[in-house]
């Protein structure tokens, strides 16, 4: 007889939902000839110059634990980049953690500022996690829809009708998985007002902020006011190609990351030594890589684009990351069943909508972090799959 596990597991657990984007993942990979649209991650392999670090720190015996809060050379480097790049001013000793990836970093960043019952604003369509990493930590995940008419932007109206007595945090993704929208200085500075007027901390999820195209990025914690309000979510997963690796990092006021560090001293301990020391590597002399891929992904935004426009597909112009959010409202399908029939038929593999909130129905996620080619080709196929579902 088999033992009832369903009483041994936490509620919170049992309920919580599968990945939205996993299932289609499983399915491409079990197929031979499948162009995959659907994986949010670089084609591109890590610059060798950061892959050399880390053999060598290895090879040097690099192997030991690292302070929690990572290598204060590292800390140093990110501090460094920041003011660099994005105009924001941490300091590495108190101010910074390297974390195991962005991923690692928000539910860090949960578990620190939530307690039961509070809630957190999360503008939809999102990142599949957002909702999860919020509820696991025992808050409530508040969706605001925003919708292709505007471009999928949130405004300060839309954030204001959603404000109650327990909302403690907003959480911003510019730019924005799966849509790709990034919000300017002016949007930001607008939301910026409703924040202090409502006492609201941000999450501010950056993990794209290398890839923008037709703009500046600008950090929130840059703007007047929100540095002491805002917790900076970043890595080195898309912008430096260096998924696999696992670092992301954490940006914020001492006040908020010296509790942090205590939930990490008792869960994660570090990220690896020897890799610490490769993204050490990436900030100081990886400028030009990023650079070229950034340019990359530009023209392969543009083809795109122009491509899923002229087969029939609406589609608008990202302002950043690496990905598309056509309609497929018009084939009458429901974006799942979009999503599994193109993937079956045509051998094409792109994500529902439907799995990053209510909003994003109607849409599928298409990435362009893969080849020329391979995007000619994905519209070819998606064409011909068109021929057959619109009339």
């Amino acid at each position: 007889m088999s033992r009832d596990y369903h009483k041994y597991i936490s509620t919170r657990a049992f309920e919580l939902q599968p990945s939205g984007i996993r299932k289609f993942f499983d399915l491409a990979a079990s197929m031979e000839g499948v162009i995959s649209l659907g994986v949010g991650e670089p084609d591109f392999i890590t610059p060798w110059n950061i892959r050399d670090r880390s053999i060598e720190a290895l090879s040097d015996g690099y192997t030991s634990y690292t302070a929690n809060a990572g290598l204060l050379e590292l800390r140093e480097e990110i501090s460094a980049y920041l003011t660099r790049r994005f105009h924001v001013s941490y300091q590495p000793e108190n101010e910074v953690i390297v974390t195991v990836g962005a991923s690692q970093a928000l539910d860090l960043t949960f578990r620190t500022l939530l307690n039961p019952g509070d809630e957190v604003l999360i503008i939809e369509p999102a990142f599949v996690a957002y909702s999860s990493l919020v509820s696991m930590a025992g808050g409530i995940p508040i969706p605001i829809a925003t919708y292709a008419e505007n471009g999928f932007k949130v405004t300060p109206e839309l954030i204001e009708a959603a404000v109650t007595k327990r909302t403690k945090a907003i959480l911003l993704c510019s730019p924005n998985n799966p849509t790709g929208t990034c919000l300017n200085k002016e949007e930001l500075t607008a939301i910026a007002k409703v924040v202090e007027e409502h006492d609201l901390i941000v999450v501010s999820d950056e993990i794209y902020a290398e890839l923008t195209y037709d703009q500046e990025f600008t950090s929130f914690a840059s703007l007047p006011k929100m540095f002491e309000r805002t917790i900076l979510i970043n890595g080195f997963s898309k912008g430096f190609a260096m998924t696999g690796w696992r670092l992301g990092f954490i940006a914020a006021p001492k006040e908020l990351t010296s509790v942090m560090l205590k939930i990490y001293q008792h869960t994660t301990m570090c990220a690896p030594h020897m890799l610490q020391l490769g993204a050490v590597e990436a900030l100081r002399n990886g400028s030009e890589q990023v650079d070229k891929m950034q340019k990359s992904y530009w023209r392969r935004r543009n083809l795109l684009v122009q491509s899923l426009n002229r087969i029939g597909l609406d589609c608008h112009m990202p302002g950043g990351a690496f990905y598309v959010f056509p309609s497929i409202k018009k084939t009458g399908l429901t974006s799942e069943e979009f999503a599994e029939n193109l993937l079956k038929e045509e051998k094409v593999a792109v994500v529902p909508g439907s799995a990053f909130g209510a909003s994003g129905e109607g849409y599928v996620r298409c990435s362009y972090a893969t080849s020329i080619e391979q995007l000619q080709e994905a519209v070819v196929r998606m064409e011909r799959f068109l021929g057959r579902k619109i009339i």
